[in-house]
């Protein structure tokens, strides 16, 4: 697949999260329910998804710590699980990826080669919003790397 980077602008963008560390094997159950219990929660509170459900990953032994849920209409009072967060506002590269999760790391690299390409580098931690779920036989996600120019 050809990917096109795009870069935008965002707005700073309140987000309503669960984290915690999951082996691989366990990285869909944790996703699943987290996505559920956040919209359970911004729904008591009067609030909706202001977006698709995303997710951020970071490597640690055994396995990743993750960050997942939604962009909110508004900030999310914490409770139980659920926690603030924020996506960053300034310069965002953009990638599409129509595929297997497992192959989601092609469009990371595409966004690598862009920012080298063009002399842009990392300016935050990288996140995947999902437009469709597992049961899509390609489903899309959106690769967001926050970027600058270097």
């Amino acid at each position: 697949m050809a990917y096109d980077v795009q870069r935008i602008e965002m707005e700073p963008q309140p987000t309503a999260v669960i984290r915690a560390e999951v082996g691989l094997e366990g990285i869909a159950e944790f996703l699943g329910g987290a996505f559920a219990e956040v919209v359970t929660t911004l729904a008591e509170q009067g609030l909706s998804p202001d977006g698709p459900p995303f997710a951020r990953y970071e490597q640690v032994p055994g396995g990743f710590r993750i960050e997942a849920g939604f962009p909110s209409s508004a900030e999310v009072e914490p409770v139980g699980r659920v926690e603030r967060a924020a996506h960053p506002g300034g310069h965002v590269l953009v990638v599409l990826h129509r595929g297997p999760y497992g192959e989601v790391d092609r469009a990371y690299a595409a966004a690598e080669r862009w920012m080298v390409d063009n002399e842009w580098e990392p300016a935050g931690e990288p996140w995947e919003a999902y437009l469709d779920g597992p049961e899509v036989a390609e489903p899309r996600t959106v690769v967001h790397i926050p970027a600058r120019p270097v």
